[in-house]
Parts: C-alpha cells; structure tokens; sequence
C-alpha cells in the first residue's frame, strides 16, 4: 500500500473528522497512565484547535483517498528555528521512511526546520529509526 502524506485545510477539517477522530482520541489515550487532571487537551479540543488554525491537520492516505492514519502539528519559532511540533498522531502502518520523507518535506513547506514531539518509550523507540533523538525529560506537577 501506498500513502500519501497531505494538509488538510482547515476549512475541510468539519469534513475530515469523522476520518480522523478515532486516530486522535486514540493518540491522546495510548499510553495516558495519569489522570484526566494531568491532561492538557482533549480530542476536542483537539477540533477547536484545528478549525481555528491553530494546528495544522495531516492525514496518511492510499491511493483510493481513504485515511490510515492523522497527525496534528503546532508550529513554535523560536530564535534559531522553526519548530513543527507533533501534538497528536496516530494510525496503522503509516510510519516508514518514505511517509517520513513526505512528512519532513511538507512540515519545511510550512516553513519548518525541526520536527519534534512527546512521546512514550514505544514511540521514542520507533522514531529513532528516522534520526530523532532524546533532547530533554519532561518532569511537571499539579498545583
């Protein structure tokens, strides 16, 4: 199977999201071992923050159109770069180098020079396979 990595504007997102929501809530609660307390977003907001344009909506498609897989992407400048910022993927068979090709020339169409993201251990694992390497920990409380 072949997929395409596309954008999808945020005028189609309405449009979109029966195709994608499952990815994205599924993202979002793959690996949750904290409480709802600790969450920062839900899937819907998820959705607010797509349609307002906020986040950048990408899906993986075959050749037949249909959604394998979803990503959500936010963009932070910083003075040396321009980072996409990964708040959400999820989907099936969807990473492999030429996906991740696709990704990375997309994300620097959007003006990009760094990709990254959180993610669990069993996610650290499998990106690595495409360069990305562990830069910081994390570490927060409630208060």
């Amino acid at each position: 199977m072949n997929l395409t990595v596309r954008h999808v504007d945020p005028n189609y997102i309405q449009q979109f999201w029966p195709l994608v929501e499952g990815y994205i809530d599924e993202a979002l609660q793959k690996g949750d071992d904290f409480g709802p307390e600790a969450k920062n977003y839900t899937t819907e907001h998820v959705r607010v923050f797509l349609t307002s344009s906020q986040w950048t909506l990408l899906v993986a498609v075959d050749e037949e159109q249909r959604v394998h897989g979803a990503a959500t992407v936010t963009m932070i400048n910083y003075p040396l770069h321009r980072v996409a910022f990964i708040t959400t993927i999820g989907g099936k068979l969807i990473s492999n180098e030429d996906t991740f090709d696709q990704l990375k020339k997309l994300l620097k169409s959007f003006g990009a020079t760094k990709i990254q993201g959180l993610g669990r251990p069993a996610i650290v694992r499998l990106w690595s396979k495409y360069n990305f390497e562990p830069r910081n920990t994390l570490v927060e409380v409630l208060i």
